[in-house]
């Protein structure tokens, strides 16, 4: 069960939706167990949402407001914490990554939003969305540059990520774009501000073939692992599956080579690059 800590309501939506279902949860004599078991929620869940540890989702605060007669209480209060600049799939993870000291990531195809630079991301949304309006692709560049703020903090969140091969061949808005791109990721290396290793193609099958991977940890929450496809993102609390979770990682980590070699070889690919787009 989470530890109850201390909420101010008036810090955020979040905190105000925490703080009044601990006190109807308590009021009606139910434990965090009774509230949640009949909406299939963990007792530990139901901490953690009033903990303001996670979001409330808008089907979870209709279910409150009837097991707990809050006349809509819940469901008004939880229509200002959905608004967020992030796709509602990944805005809770993105709120989690925000307070993690820790985040390990595998990534298949893309360099990770923590580390891509503006061209290249801008390229992978106009890729995602062929005919937004360009205002709508800026907010979305935007806000992923907000999060590479993250590393703005010369220590925390500590990153460890490992790159399939396949990101860094894969040519993405051009030599020139790919070339700054793997610059910048060196550059985070060489800074020692982040770990990065390559997964190459001689490794054959792995663990996590069946795509992207982060782990998160926290300085007094549970870890979490978030997993992605096209356009939908489960963020995971389950303590088996996040550790199963974090064996997969392990083992890709246990594929890679070392961060000296990777950096070795995505500088020398980053120089290909570069040949490239002077030839052209």
């Amino acid at each position: 069960m989470a530890r109850p800590r201390k909420l101010d309501p008036s810090s955020s939506p979040r905190a105000l939706l925490g703080a009044e279902l601990r006190h109807r949860r308590e009021r009606a004599g139910l434990s965090q167990n009774d509230l949640g078991k009949p909406l299939f929620l963990s007792g530990s869940f139901i901490g953690q949402l009033e903990s303001g540890v996670r979001r409330m989702q808008m089907d979870q605060a209709a279910e409150f407001d009837k097991a707990l007669s809050a006349e809509g209480f819940f469901v008004r209060n939880c229509a200002a914490l959905g608004k967020s600049k992030y796709p509602e799939h990944f805005a809770e993870a993105a709120e989690a990554e925000a307070r993690a000291t820790r985040i390990r990531e595998y990534t298949p195809q893309l360099i990770p939003g923590l580390l891509q630079t503006e061209a290249y991301a801008r390229t992978v949304f106009r890729e995602y969305q062929p005919t937004a309006l360009e205002s709508v692709i800026d907010e979305l560049v935007a806000a992923r540059l907000d999060r590479t703020q993250l590393l703005a903090d010369p220590t925390l969140p500590m990153l460890w990520v490992v790159l399939d091969e396949a990101v860094l061949r894969r040519e993405v808005g051009g030599p020139e774009v790919m070339a700054a791109a793997l610059r910048h990721v060196a550059d985070l290396m060489r800074r020692h501000r982040i770990i990065a290793q390559v997964l190459p193609f001689s490794s054959g099958a792995h663990a996590a073939l069946t795509g992207p991977l982060k782990l998160m940890s926290f300085t007094d929450e549970p870890p979490l692992a978030y997993v992605d496809g096209m356009g939908i993102g489960h963020l995971q609390d389950d303590p088996a599956t996040v550790r199963h979770c974090e064996l997969t990682y392990d083992l890709v980590v246990a594929g890679a080579i070392s961060p000296t070699a990777s950096l070795v070889l995505i500088e020398s690919v980053a120089e290909d690059y570069e040949h490239e787009a002077q030839r052209s």
